[in-house]
C-alpha cells in the first residue's frame, strides 16, 4: 500500500491518495450513495469518480466502470472491476482511491483529504473482513 502523502503547495506534486492492492477484475463497490461524475479515461486510464453530496468526492483509478456519467449509486453498488498496470503499483493490480471536500472557494480549490480518514462511522472503525473464495468483492 503506498499512503496519503499530500504536496506542502497546491501546485506541487504529491500523492493524493492511497493505493490499495487487490487482485485484478475485483468487484469495486461504491462506499456511499452518490451520483457518478465521471466515468471515462485520463491519460489512457479508466477513473471512476463519484459525487456523494456535501461537497466529497471519491475517485478511483485503474477502473474499468459499469456505471455511466449521471448514474446514482447506494452504498454496496457494483461500480466497476479494478484493472491491472498502475503506476508504482508492487503487486500486478492497486486501486488508487482518492477523496477531495470542496473548500468553498473558486473550481478547483478543492481539499484532498485521507480517503482512509472516512472509513469510521460514528467513532466506530469499518472492520474489513475476508471474502469467501470465488466471490471478487472487495
Amino acid at each position: 500500500m503506498r499512503p496519503f502523502d499530500p504536496p506542502a503547495q497546491r501546485w506541487l506534486s504529491g500523492h493524493r491518495g492511497v493505493d490499495l492492492a487487490a487482485p485484478p477484475l475485483v468487484v469495486i463497490r461504491a462506499p456511499a450513495a452518490g451520483t457518478v461524475v465521471f466515468a471515462g479515461a485520463v491519460g489512457g486510464r479508466p477513473v471512476l469518480s463519484i459525487d456523494h453530496g456535501g461537497g466529497l468526492r471519491t475517485t478511483y483509478e485503474p477502473v474499468r466502470a459499469t456505471v455511466r456519467t449521471g448514474d446514482g449509486v447506494t452504498t454496496g453498488d457494483t461500480v466497476g472491476h479494478l484493472v491491472a498496470g498502475h503506476a508504482g503499483c508492487p503487486v500486478q493490480a492497486c486501486l488508487h482511491w482518492g477523496a477531495r471536500l470542496a473548500s468553498g472557494g473558486p473550481p478547483g480549490d478543492d481539499d484532498y483529504i485521507d480517503p482512509l480518514s472516512l472509513l469510521s462511522v460514528h467513532d466506530r472503525p469499518i472492520r474489513l473482513k475476508p471474502t469467501l473464495p470465488g466471490d471478487g468483492a472487495a
